[in-house]
């Protein structure tokens, strides 16, 4: 099997529903209020309900496993530049733009929501031969 090299892409992407919200809240303890109680979210900066800034960054991770090889994820810097709120389909595409050796390599990774970049980022991820 490949690994991931230079110039190899993918994406992912997932709806946003109020109940992937209250499952990852679940999940994870973070019960921030902007994230669950939409009469307090709607009286922030906001306006309204909106998602855990992870649950975005997790559809960047299943892009990341979608390239060639087996990936294992050792880092990430992201920022979060625009809130995704429940409704929004959330895209994330990543592209392998440096070999690093060591079966490592840098991605550049973006989430969209209707074109807008959401959070955006690089990964360093191990890509090895599957069964290695």
């Amino acid at each position: 099997m490949p690994v991931a090299t230079v110039g190899d892409a993918a994406s992912a992407s997932i709806d946003v529903t109020t109940d992937d919200i209250d499952a990852y809240a679940d999940l994870t303890g973070d019960e921030n209020p902007i994230h669950l109680d939409e009469s307090y979210a709607a009286e922030t900066m906001f306006g309204g309900r909106i998602a855990h800034g992870m649950l975005g960054a997790g559809v960047v991770s299943a892009a990341l496993a979608s390239l060639p090889g087996d990936i294992v994820y050792l880092g990430q810097d992201l920022s979060f530049e625009a809130p995704v709120r429940p409704g929004d389909t959330v895209r994330a595409d990543v592209e392998v733009i440096e070999d690093l050796g060591n079966d490592r390599v840098r991605v550049e990774t973006v989430a969209r929501v209707d074109g807008e970049t959401v959070i955006d980022g690089e990964a360093v991820v191990m890509s090895v031969p599957h069964g290695e």
